[in-house]
């Protein structure tokens, strides 16, 4: 029920605050803090995700502005920019790490009966990589070239509500298809990615693992056709084939029987070939599923367009990756919060809303009901329309 709390503790009202204490402690976060603590930190970066804050001073600017509100903000501690700075320099990452990895986990539980446009019911994974640019003389840990530096965020999300399950902040030499050293497998499970991973003895491990992969082919791949599959060739398939890899270090790294299907797309007549070890779904759900790894690439726009990981409030590895990890529980916050109150509007549309009015004492309900009655029915963006959590 509504109590006269602001949009910014309402949300507040939604983020397991004993799980993350025990995340704080865990690292012991809050040692010898005397007035501004982990969960001050987290809120004061969890207000410039949600407003588009653009530096420190920005941050402490805004809030100090609101000083009469920052008590129900949850906030406590004394807000100063030297003090955020140090806190984003010293306080350990893997707090915020691991409460991201807590609201994922609620979310998924809420998203887990979502349809994504393949009628499947094992779990279907994306996985991709997008890479953050950073200056090299600010950022010297951030290893990419030789003269510009970077960080890549490997991403695994489950595209029912495209929540992700697994990332990992690296820096930019990191090859995307190391991540697969690190996945944890899930039986039954399909991984949907591009050309970029293909590597046949990690290709196996998934397979021995018993999940299943879709993966785009290189155009040089050497096989074996064993036996071709009857296609219907009006739905754009074009072969399924059982194969053999015929390489020598091929064969070696995947000793078994792979799946080769063509696939004409009918409105861009472009060509792609699939490989898989899942021999039961139909040829076009095989191609469906890699259609559907589209959804990871706008999960990276959205959070690059609409969340602060592009420009970065401190230089150390350490003020980045608590940087993104707090813009990701931002996110995942935000989808929870529009599942739950079963809002029918975009993640951006959302998003929008609250970033105006995190100090209006208004129900959050009222207030996305008021502000779509007033949005003009003539936007026909592509992206945010499938975007639609």
């Amino acid at each position: 029920m509504y109590t006269g709390k602001t949009v910014f503790a309402q949300l507040l009202e939604h983020l397991p605050l004993h799980q993350f204490r025990l995340c704080v402690k865990r690292y012991n976060g809050n040692y010898k803090v005397q007035s501004f603590s982990c969960l001050d930190q987290y809120l004061c970066l969890f207000f410039a995700q949600l407003t588009y804050r653009e530096s420190l001073r920005d941050i402490t600017t805004c809030l100090l502005g609101m000083q009469n509100k920052l008590y129900h903000m949850g906030i406590r501690g004394k807000i100063a920019r030297s003090t955020l700075a140090y806190a984003n320099e010293t306080r350990d990452w893997r707090i915020y790490q691991d409460f991201a990895h807590v609201l994922i986990h609620h979310a998924r539980e809420l998203y887990s009966k979502d349809a994504f446009g393949v009628s499947l019911q094992e779990t279907v994974y994306a996985l991709d990589s997008t890479t953050i640019d950073l200056c090299l003389a600010l950022f010297p840990w951030a290893k990419f070239r030789t003269h510009k530096g970077a960080v890549k965020m490997h991403t695994l999300i489950d595209l029912r509500g495209n929540i992700p399950s697994f990332i990992a902040i690296t820096d930019g030499k990191v090859h995307d298809v190391n991540i697969l050293d690190v996945l944890i497998i899930e039986p039954g499970s399909f991984y949907i990615m591009d050309r970029g991973y293909i590597d046949f003895e990690r290709l196996y491990h998934i397979h021995l693992a018993q999940g299943f992969f879709v993966i785009r082919a290189k155009s040089n791949l050497s096989f074996k056709r064993r036996y071709s599959h009857p296609v219907d060739k009006s739905t754009g398939i074009r072969c399924d084939q059982t194969i053999m890899l015929a390489s020598f270090k091929s064969v070696k790294e995947y000793p078994d029987k792979m799946r080769r299907i063509k696939y004409v797309d009918p409105q861009t007549r472009k060509s792609y070939v699939f490989l898989s070890n899942n021999f039961e779904l139909a040829p076009n759900v095989i191609a469906d599923l890699y259609k559907s790894r589209w959804q990871i690439e706008l999960f990276f726009k959205w959070i690059k367009q609409h969340l602060r990981i592009k420009a970065f409030y401190g230089t150390s590895e350490n003020a980045v990756k608590t940087q993104i990890w707090t813009a990701i529980s931002v996110y995942v916050l935000i989808a929870l919060v529009k599942k739950r109150m079963h809002f029918d509007i975009t993640l951006y549309t959302f998003l929008q809303i609250l970033s105006v009015s995190v100090f209006e004492q208004v129900d959050i309900i009222k207030l996305v009901t008021n502000s779509i009655s007033t949005i003009p029915e003539t936007y026909a963006g592509n992206q945010l329309n499938l975007f639609d959590l």
